[in-house]
């Protein structure tokens, strides 16, 4: 089956394309809520966190112990060790998800494709791209933070010309384009590569 990977920084309008993709059937695995899950529900994931980070990585078995998470990932040497020990689970449960869909192809929906090497687990990567004010302003009064938060987020992103270069697709999502369509016209070349595809 033919997985599609969609890519964009924050306030991109990655969530809003995947809807519109989900509304003509496509399955969309979103690795953030996915992986959110798995923290509580994969007990393997739970023993090997607490082994690296001590049990102070959950308040509960049911509640992460958040500030403690985020102390981990403002440091790179702890960052990379909770992304390798986060990400091969995720990319595991992601291919036993494919297993169990029947359309003609899937999207998987994560924040950092690239920069967690999720690349890796589909065929074709869609990006979304939108201007960064744009892409601040839709931040700020979506989620109320502060501008220069939403910058560092940003900075710790691929540029949009990184982006650009790394996609087989590209959607802008500026509001000067119509995405309704350029999602249509990108669905209907996904079907087709859809039927010639082995994989």
């Amino acid at each position: 089956m033919l997985k599609v990977g969609i890519a964009g920084g924050i306030g991109s309008g990655k969530t809003v394309i995947c809807q519109i993709f989900s509304t003509l059937g496509i399955p969309i695995y979103n690795a953030d809520s996915e992986t959110k899950q798995l923290y509580f529900t994969n007990h393997q994931l739970q023993s090997k966190l607490i082994e690296a980070f001590g049990r102070e990585f959950y308040l509960t078995p049911n509640d992460l112990n958040k500030s403690f998470v985020r102390s981990l990932l403002n440091e790179q040497k702890t960052r990379e060790l909770l992304n390798s020990i986060v990400h091969p689970v995720v990319f595991k449960h992601f291919e036993n998800w494919v297993q169990l869909q029947t359309s003609p192809y899937v999207i998987k929906e994560a924040a950092i494709l690239f920069e967690s090497g999720a690349d890796k687990t589909v065929d074709l990567v869609l990006g979304v791209i939108a201007d960064s004010e744009i892409r601040i302003n839709r931040v700020v009064q979506r989620d109320s933070m502060l501008r220069e938060s939403v910058q560092k987020i940003m900075d710790l992103q691929l540029s949009n010309e990184e982006l650009i270069s790394k996609c087989d697709f590209v959607i802008y999502n500026n509001g000067s384009e119509s995405i309704i369509e350029q999602v249509l016209k990108i669905h209907k070349e996904l079907l087709h590569q859809s039927t010639h595809f082995q994989g």
